[in-house]
């Protein structure tokens, strides 16, 4: 957790799914309610004030005033200010409050038969306007709290009910074997959505673990054969301290050494590639690269011929990467040539395609879609004794389709083995 959070919040965060929406909610709902509470006495005030301006038309005291305030109709004075009268006069309602009760006035003016302006005031007594005020607010506010504790238990079961398949969801894939999946679920929901995805994490999961297993079996099977024979030439050397045997054994024990020595960095180039650590991708010209390449082998058994365009061809990829699988390709077919090697940079649209030939054996039709394969040999047909791996052509698959390229193997026109390795074009 992000130790630059408050307490407050790591603590929030620490909480549960279903702990937090139900606070939420049940937070929201009675901020909500509260709100309403606050203006309850307006508005009981407004409900009982309305009843009473119905009824004070009806049922109500009048008295007639003079537009001073003062009686003319013989009766006792009544409790209105000067500011009360004016606002009757104007035709507006007044409203006094005295202790829990309240006492409202309604007038209007009207003339006598010689023309004198009098003001006619009815009013009525509110008994318990202030108490019914208090109670209804208590009693909305404790409804309020009632509500919020119904809405938090609501969603909380609610919560609970809709978490109850992700829950068996995760105990399930907590339990599967290898190669099984999650059920699906009938609903096309969220959940259905989040089955498919972690049925395809399980799927990549349970890929990576028989690529690792394949890969781990592999490199100790062929580790076993040169380490068992540096240790038995060894042996037979401490057995027999002949100083010109010992002298062919160390000869022996470094050309197995050196076999190793490249296993374990083609093993580690893979590893490195398997875990997606490939440098940023850049325009590399592979007319360059291929005759670079050439150059780099020296000399050599079979003539390498390279036809290229005169310009550039440039392409999406790593300039190390590509001298990586221009060098293996080189070496694999100088391995298997017997006079000549033709390497050629063919643009093609939006690719660029390398072409590497050459007139040895050939590799059989069954077996050049197995080629790319790790740790494949075509042990029949092109012989152990080459000293290969049958990791070269496998690191060439994995770095090409790596950049979204492609490799195949097929029949050259000079009756060998061809290779082709296809890259997008740089634009």
């Amino acid at each position: 957790m992000n130790p630059d959070l408050w307490w407050w919040e790591r603590w929030w965060l620490r909480r549960t799914l279903r702990f937090r929406i139900t606070v939420v909610a049940t937070g929201a709902a009675l901020l909500c309610l509260l709100a309403f509470t606050l203006f309850a006495p307006l508005l009981i005030g407004r409900v009982q004030v309305g009843a009473v301006d119905r009824e004070l038309e009806r049922a109500g005291v009048t008295r007639l005033l003079d537009v001073a305030g003062a009686p003319v109709d013989g009766g006792p004075p009544l409790d209105l200010t000067s500011a009360d009268v004016r606002q009757l006069r104007a035709g507006e309602s007044v409203l006094r409050l005295d202790g829990d009760s309240a006492h409202r006035w309604v007038g209007r003016v009207e003339f006598a038969d010689d023309g004198t302006p009098r003001l006619r005031v009815t009013g009525d007594v509110l008994v318990g306007y202030a108490e019914a005020n208090r109670l209804g607010t208590r009693w909305l506010a404790l409804a309020a709290v009632a509500v919020a504790l119904l809405v938090g238990v609501a969603t909380w079961l609610a919560v609970r009910t809709s978490l109850r398949p992700v829950e068996r969801m995760r105990v399930a894939a907590g339990e599967l074997p290898h190669g099984r999946r999650l059920p699906l679920p009938d609903a096309r929901d969220e959940l259905r959505e989040l089955a498919v995805a972690l049925n395809a994490l399980l799927a990549r999961r349970d890929e990576a673990s028989d690529r690792l297993r394949r890969f781990t079996g592999d490199a100790a099977h062929e580790l076993r054969s040169p380490v068992t024979s540096v240790r038995a030439q060894a042996e037979v050397a401490v057995a027999h301290p002949d100083p010109d045997f010992s002298l062919e054994v160390l000869e022996s024990v470094v050309e197995e050494s050196q076999r190793m020595s490249a296993l374990v960095d083609a093993l580690l180039i893979l590893a490195r590639a398997d875990s997606g650590e490939l440098p940023r991708p850049e325009p590399v010209d592979l007319v360059l690269q291929a005759q670079a390449a050439v150059d780099r082998l020296g000399e050599v058994e079979p003539v390498v011929l390279v036809t290229a365009p005169m310009g550039a061809c440039l392409v999406w990829a790593a300039g190390p990467e590509v001298e990586l699988v221009l060098d293996n390709l080189l070496r694999n077919a100088v391995r298997y040539a017997q006079n000549q090697i033709r390497v050629s940079v063919l643009p093609a649209g939006r690719e660029v395609r390398v072409v590497v030939d050459d007139d040895g054996h050939g590799i059989p039709e069954e077996h050049r879609g197995r080629v790319f394969e790790r740790f494949y040999r075509v042990e029949s047909d092109r012989g152990r004794a080459s000293g290969g791996f049958g990791l070269g052509l496998a690191l060439v698959a994995h770095l090409v389709l790596a950049r979204r390229g492609a490799v195949r193997a097929a029949e050259s026109p000079e009756g060998g083995a061809r290779v082709e390795v296809r890259w997008p074009v740089y634009r």
